[in-house]
Formats: structure tokens, sequence, C-alpha cells
């Protein structure tokens, strides 16, 4: 095709992000075209389970194009990338069309917080090839555009994200930094499939639940918990929390209109594992995404043995490690002396 030849390149720009793992979840939407979330959340940033995403602005580019991982993408994808790009260049004022190639290092659309680490990454490289001069909060509120949760992955360590009523004011900011306390992240991998109802419209399904007025009004105390928690590096108070607000999400979920059942045989086997091996003196908490895999919270010297231990379990395919990490960072960048509007 046409829009696929190589041109010019005007400027390009490469960033690393991570996914995060949110401790008290963001679910539903006050406003889904800003991405508005119903009440904040918190989560703490990945260190492996990243997205590295070069975008390329090309003289003569007829439309966006998208590659990931090594596979040119349209439909949907590219439509809210190409939506993404659309905000970033009217902010610097070109009108150019960018090739964006991105990878992930963990399974896509899985409930592994793939968007989260795609649009903070897309968010950074486009801003640094446009030549825009973002403080790290506003890369937050226009990261959010694409991914509510992508706005918390700008930063590392732990992070909240505070909603608003209007777009410039709902953004993230860390609440400790990844070498304040470093924990674990197992991710039990039970399917790698493409989950068949994105978090996108899962958002607009939140409000049609029962639970859900009884979830918003709990949300309040699990945050301040959660903060307590990793502030005095209590594990056993933020497994308490991260479990009980991941069970009352997806029981909202479950609880939509029509009923969205992300969990798998495995997602409930490998919950009631988590608990009996809690009984057996290994501090570990699950939580679970949006998706069939759940990700095992617990501390440094308990992976191994964890690891062993989801591995001999018949439903998981794999064990991804990870640990706190850092905030989304730029890997290489060329942009113009003076941009032009064409």
């Amino acid at each position: 095709m046409e829009t696929h030849r190589r041109g010019e390149t005007i400027s390009q720009a490469t960033a690393q992000a991570g996914a995060n793992i949110a401790f008290v979840k963001y679910w539903g939407n006050r406003d889904d075209a800003l991405r508005l979330p119903l009440t904040n959340s918190l989560s703490m940033t990945l260190d492996t389970a990243v997205t590295i995403t070069t975008v390329m602005f090309e003289q003569g580019l007829a439309q966006d194009v998208l590659v990931l991982n090594e596979q040119v993408v349209g439909g949907e994808a590219l439509t809210r990338v190409a939506r993404h790009l659309d905000h970033l260049r009217q902010l610097a004022g070109v009108s150019w069309r960018a090739r964006v190639i991105s990878r992930n290092t963990f399974p896509t659309g899985a409930g592994i917080a793939s968007s989260a680490s795609a649009f903070a990454a897309l968010t950074v490289a486009a801003a640094a090839a446009l030549g825009l001069s973002l403080s790290p909060r506003e890369l937050s509120v226009w990261a959010r555009l694409g991914s509510g949760s992508a706005a918390r992955s700008i930063f590392g360590g732990y992070v909240e994200l505070h909603t608003a009523a209007r777009h410039e004011d709902a953004w993230a900011h860390p609440i400790a930094p990844p070498e304040h306390w470093r924990l674990a992240d197992l991710v039990a991998v039970i399917s790698r499939e493409h989950k068949s109802v994105g978090s996108t419209g899962g958002h607009r399904l939140a409000t049609t639940s029962p639970l859900n007025v009884a979830r918003l009004a709990h949300v309040h105390t699990a945050l301040a918990q959660a903060r307590s928690a990793i502030l005095a590096r209590d594990l056993e108070m933020l497994g308490d929390v991260l479990e009980q607000d991941a069970l009352t999400m997806h029981a909202v979920m479950m609880t939509s209109q029509p009923s969205l059942l992300y969990w798998e045989p495995g997602t409930v086997a490998v919950m009631h594992a988590v608990r009996r091996w809690r009984q057996e003196g290994i501090p570990a908490y699950f939580t679970i995404d949006a998706g069939p895999n759940v990700h095992i919270i617990t501390e440094p010297a308990h992976v191994t043995a964890l690891q062993d231990r989801l591995r001999e379990l018949p439903f998981v395919q794999d064990v991804i490690v990870c640990y706190t990490g850092a905030g989304a960072r730029l890997l290489d960048v060329s942009t113009p002396t003076t941009p032009s509007p064409t």
C-alpha cells in the first residue's frame, strides 16, 4: 500500500514505559471521551513488562501506520493510536503523519496493562519527536487520553491517578519512588489470547452494575489504606486491600449488563493456591486486572519458591517476574530544528 512506503523522516524518537499493576483499580469513567475516571486509582509500575515504541514522522506519509510486535495493524488499534497522535499534533501545530513501531515484552491485550505501557511510551516518544517540552504532569495528562492507566505509567514506583471534572486536572503523581519498597509481581499467565472485550469497552459498562455504587462508596477507604500500607511497607495491610478491591471490581464486571466474565478455571485455581500458600506461611497476595491472568504480589525473598509452585499448576502457561520499576523514559530522539506546520 502507498501509505506503507517509507518517505523522508522529519523527526523521530524512541521511548520505553512499564506496565503497571493497580492495587486499587480504575474501573469506569465519568467521561468516556476524555477518559476521566470515576475514582482515583493507585498502582505499582513494573520493570520488565515494558513497551518500547518508536515514532517516526515522515514526509509524504498519507496516513499513520502502526506496526505492533512486527505486524502491521489496522482497525480500531490504528484508529486509537492516530487519534492519540492527533492530540499531540494539534498541540505542536503540525500535521505530519507517523510510522509507529512498537513491541511489548509481555502478552498484549490479555489483562497485563499493555495499553498503559503502550500509550505512556507513545506519548513520551511522540512528544519528543514533535519537539514538545512537556512536564511529567503534562505527559501524564496527555497519556490519559490514550489509556487512563497510562497516566500512571509515566511515573515509576507507586503512583496515584487523581480524577477530576476537567481534562487538565486529571493526572497521576508518585507517592513513593521505586527504591522505597522493592516488591515483586509474579504474573501467572493463564491465557495469551487477546480479550474479546477490552478495558475501554468495559469501562462503559461499569455503571450498569448494581454493585458499582457500593464499590465507589468504599474506594476512598481502600485508597487511604493502600497509601498507608505502602508508606509503612506493610505487605499484609496492602495485600488485604488489593485482594478485596480486585474481587470487588470483578464483581462489578460480572454483574454489569452485559456481564463480563474474564476469569478462566486457571484464574480461580491460582487464587485458591495463593490463599493456601499464605496459610502455609508465604506472604503472597493476588490481584487481577481486566483479564484472566493473575498477579501475585510478594517480597523478593519468596519469588523463587512461588515461581516454582506456580509453574507446577496445570493451567499456568508461564510466569513473568517483575519488580517495582522506573517511569517512562526516552531512549533516543532526533527532532527538527524548526518544526513546520506541513
